[in-house]
């Protein structure tokens, strides 16, 4: 199956945003479809804040089309407050919770780590080891909930399916070559982090597809990024789906990854001054341009084209 380079948004839920990328007047239980008619993926940070319900999920799958993809942000009680330590019954119930209800549009859940955490190798790889790897791993897991869930939960899938998961870290002691290892010997996704500077840069290949997060490029949040800036995004995408390293990828292991095409997910969080749906567009256009160019006919079949002057 060919790779894509899926873009989009972080959460679709913004005031600040109706009016401005909402047309004046839309129905807020309609700006989901909205979206969703924009982009071909949007990272559901919902679930970060709180568990959702089963029929939220049911929803949100009716409310997308057919080829349409979820990221799902992984509870910050499971990150942020138990801090990985003794989360299997978390697990479990957020996995219960409904998740699954978006069937075969559920994408890679997404795991952030606060600031705050150190890498401790030993804690790292536990929680790894214990993510579902497939939708029926997921149910298993999901049946062990508590009865914080016990009446609404979601614990069925048709066809098995595989999942993938992706870590943001936030510390400096990750910026280690056995952390890379780890990853890749869990087959999780680091995320690469655009951060405005304040947190680790890392654009270190350490699964099957690449999960990139751009935050704002000068200013978390805030500000959006110019087309330059947009340009040099444009040109790792290609290189991540492709199979290629990007010439100036900074890196924590000394070796990259295996060359191999590779499906990329790029969701834009510069949500504060309504940049990134604007921004996800616009680089969007950039990938898909340059692939129509190089894949275009004259191309293709090697005949002569003039060189620009």
């Amino acid at each position: 199956m060919p790779t894509r380079a899926l873009i989009g948004i972080s959460g679709w839920r913004y005031a600040p945003w109706r009016g401005e990328f909402y047309p004046p007047g839309l129905p807020e239980r309609e700006e989901l479809s909205y979206a969703a008619e924009r982009f071909p993926t949007i990272e559901l940070n919902g679930s970060f804040y709180s568990l959702q319900r089963p029929e939220y999920y049911a929803r949100w799958f009716e409310q997308v089309p057919p080829r349409f993809v979820f990221a799902v942000k992984g509870s910050r009680y499971i990150t942020h407050m138990l801090r990985l330590k003794g989360a299997e019954a978390a697990l479990a119930n957020f996995f219960a919770s409904g998740v699954l209800a978006l069937k075969h549009k559920l994408g890679p859940f997404l795991w952030q780590l606060p600031p705050t955490f150190e890498f401790d190798e030993q804690r790292v790889a536990s929680f790894l080891a214990s993510l579902p790897r497939t939708t029926q791993g997921a149910v298993e897991l999901a049946r062990r909930h508590d009865e914080r869930v016990a009446k609404r939960t979601f614990l069925e899938t048709g066809r098995n399916r595989r999942l993938r998961h992706a870590l943001e870290v936030r510390h400096e002691s990750f910026v280690t070559p056995r952390f890379i290892e780890l990853l890749r010997e869990h087959r999780v996704a680091l995320v690469v982090a655009d951060t405005a500077g304040r947190w680790p840069f890392l654009e270190d290949v350490t699964s099957d597809f690449v999960y990139v997060r751009l935050h704002g490029d000068v200013k978390l949040y805030e500000s959006g990024y110019t087309d330059a800036a947009l340009d040099r995004w444009a040109e790792r995408v290609r290189a991540w789906r492709d199979g290629r390293v990007p010439r100036d990828a900074k890196l924590a292991a000394s070796q990259p990854s295996r060359a191999r095409p590779r499906d990329v997910h790029v969701y834009f969080d510069n949500d504060v001054k309504v940049h990134a749906p604007y921004d996800a567009m616009k680089l969007a256009a950039k990938v898909a341009a340059r692939k129509t160019h190089e894949t275009s006919p004259r191309r293709r079949y090697g005949e002569a084209q003039a060189l620009p002057r």
